[in-house]
C-alpha cells in the first residue's frame, strides 16, 4: 500500500500496552486492513523530539505507563518526529491530512494552531473541556490564545514561556563589563558584543536566531523581541489589520545588519544551519564560547542533571538580563510569550478516548513534574502554587515575573505565513542580498499578498 504522508525520520514507534512497553516497526502500524489508525482503543501521539532530548517521551511515558495499567484495553503508541521546527510542523500537516494516517494526539506549538484549523486539520473540543475540572485552572489568556475566530476552543495549552538575554559572567568579566550586566537599550547591546568581540576574539558577542532555517525562533526569539521593543507592531488589534510600511521593522532589520556586518555572531553558514541551537546548547555555552543569547526561558533543561551533555557550572556561570526597548522607552523592557499545546486532529479515531489521555498528561502533579524537567512555565493556577514549582529552578521567578508585560503573537490563521515572510526578511537582510529597506518593502508586498490589501493597513496611516 503506498504511503500517502511521510513517516517520521524514526522508524519505530513505542508501543505501551497494560502499562509495558514494546516497539513496534512503523509497518505494523500502517499496513492495510485492520490496523493502529482504525483502533478507537490504540491512541497515537504525535510529537516532535527536539534533537537528542527525550524530556517530551519521558513525560509521555510515565502517563502511558499509569494510563494503561488504569485501562489495559488500550494501548499508546508513540511517534516522535525527529525534524527541525519547520519540517515537523510540515510532517504533522501529513500526517494528519489523512484518516489512514493520522495521529489521535498532537502536540502543536500554539502559533501554527489556528492555521491548522483553518485547513481543517483540528477539531474543536469545547465539549470536552467542558466536562473537565482542571479546565478553569488555565489562565484565561491561554485559553484564548486556543480559542478560533468561531469561539471554538481547540486545544489544551501545557505552559508558556518567555524570553531574555543570558549571558556568560566570565566572557562579560573578561570583557571589562558587570557581572549584572543590564543594557537599557539596543546600543547597550550592540556595545557589549563589540566589547567582547575586541577583548576576547575566541568567543562569538552575540546570537539572535534569524534566518529562514531557524523557522518560529527566529521570527518569536530574534526578530519580533526587537519589533515589540519599538512603537510598531505586526498586527492593529483595534482596526484588525496587519500594519505595513512600519519604522519598528525597519529599525529591527538595521539592528540584525549591524550585527552581520559588524561580525559580533557566528557566520552566516552557521546560522543557516537548522541544528545550530543544539550545538550552542551543548557545545558552545558550556565551553564558554558565547557572550550574550537572546533565547528563552527553558534553555537551562539542556543542562540539568538528566540532559545529555549535562553542565552543572551553568548556575554560576549563567546570568540574565532583561531585554531592553529600542531607546529605553515604553515599559523600558520587552518579552514575547509563547506555549504549545494539545489538541486532536480532525480525524481522531474516538476524541473522547483521547482526549482522557490529554487529562492524564494535564494533571497537576504531571504538570509539575513537566515543567520542572522541562523549565517551563505554567498556564495553570494550581500549578503555580506548588512549592516544589516555585522554587525548581534559579531562573523560575525571574522568566515568571517577565509574564506581567509580555506580548504575544497575533493568533491568526494568517500568522505562520506572515512568520515565513519575517524570516525571508531576515535572511535577505544578513545574508547581504538586500538592504534593510529593501527587505522591509518586500515584507510589505509579501504580506499584502498573504491577506489581501483590503486587511493591510501604512503605519500611521
Amino acid at each position: 500500500m503506498p504511503n500517502p504522508a511521510r513517516p517520521p525520520d524514526r522508524r519505530t514507534f513505542l508501543r505501551y500496552v497494560g502499562g509495558a512497553a514494546t516497539v513496534l516497526p512503523l509497518a505494523a502500524l500502517t499496513s492495510c486492513g485492520t490496523s493502529a489508525v482504525d483502533d478507537p482503543d490504540v491512541i497515537r501521539i504525535a510529537f516532535q523530539q527536539f534533537g537528542s532530548g527525550t524530556l517530551m517521551e519521558q513525560w509521555i511515558n510515565r502517563t502511558a505507563a499509569s494510563y494503561t495499567k488504569t485501562y489495559p484495553e488500550r494501548t499508546i503508541d508513540l511517534l516522535p518526529i525527529v525534524a527541525s521546527e519547520n519540517d515537523y510542523f510540515t510532517k504533522n500537516e501529513l500526517l494528519m491530512s489523512s484518516p489512514r494516517t493520522s495521529p489521535d494526539c498532537v502536540y502543536e506549538d500554539t502559533f501554527i494552531l489556528l492555521s491548522d484549523v483553518g485547513a481543517g486539520y483540528i477539531r474543536p473540543i469545547d465539549e470536552l473541556v467542558a466536562g473537565w475540572a482542571d479546565w478553569e485552572q488555565i489562565a484565561e489568556a491561554s485559553r484564548e490564545a486556543v480559542t478560533g475566530e468561531d469561539g471554538k476552543v481547540y486545544a489544551v495549552p501545557t505552559h508558556t514561556d518567555t524570553r531574555a538575554l543570558w549571558f556568560d559572567k566570565d566572557v562579560l568579566t573578561a570583557a571589562g563589563l558587570p557581572e549584572d550586566w543590564q543594557p537599557t537599550d539596543w546600543n547597550g547591546i550592540l556595545d557589549a558584543a563589540r566589547t567582547i568581540k575586541q577583548a576576547t576574539p575566541d568567543v562569538t558577542p552575540f546570537f539572535l536566531f534569524s534566518g529562514k532555517a531557524q523557522g518560529e525562533k527566529a521570527s518569536m526569539q530574534g526578530f519580533e523581541m526587537l519589533l515589540y521593543g519599538t512603537p510598531s507592531r505586526l498586527y492593529d488589534e483595534d482596526t484588525r489589520r496587519w500594519v505595513i510600511g512600519s519604522q519598528g521593522f525597519l529599525d529591527a532589520l538595521t539592528f540584525l545588519r549591524t550585527v552581520f556586518e559588524e561580525e559580533l555572531t557566528l557566520p552566516v553558514s552557521r546560522h543557516l544551519d537548522p541544528n545550530i541551537g543544539e550545538t550552542i546548547y551543548t557545545q558552545l555555552m558550556p565551553e564558554g564560547k558565547i557572550g550574550i543569547l537572546l533565547d528563552g526561558s527553558w534553555i537551562s533543561q539542556n543542562w540539568t542533571e538528566g540532559a545529555p551533555n549535562p553542565w552543572p557550572e551553568w548556575e554560576a556561570t549563567m546570568g540574565l538580563a532583561r531585554m531592553p526597548t529600542q531607546d529605553g522607552g515604553g515599559d523600558g523592557f520587552v518579552t514575547l510569550a509563547g506555549g504549545w499545546c494539545w489538541t486532536l486532529p480532525q480525524y481522531v479515531t474516538d476524541p473522547e478516548i483521547a482526549f482522557s489521555f490529554i487529562e492524564a498528561l494535564c494533571t497537576r502533579d504531571n504538570l509539575v513534574q513537566r515543567a520542572i524537567e522541562d523549565n517551563h512555565i505554567t498556564v495553570r493556577a494550581d500549578v503555580a502554587e506548588v512549592e516544589e514549582y516555585r522554587t525548581y529552578s534559579p531562573t523560575a521567578e525571574f522568566f515568571t515575573g517577565l509574564l506581567e508585560t509580555a506580548y504575544y503573537r497575533p493568533t491568526l490563521p494568517a500568522y505562520p505565513e506572515v512568520s515565513s515572510a519575517i524570516q525571508e526578511a531576515m535572511e535577505s537582510v544578513m545574508t547581504m542580498s538586500r538592504t534593510p529597506e529593501q527587505a522591509a518593502a518586500a515584507y510589505d508586498t509579501a504580506v499584502t499578498g498573504i491577506v489581501g490589501a483590503e486587511n493591510v493597513e501604512k503605519e500611521g496611516s
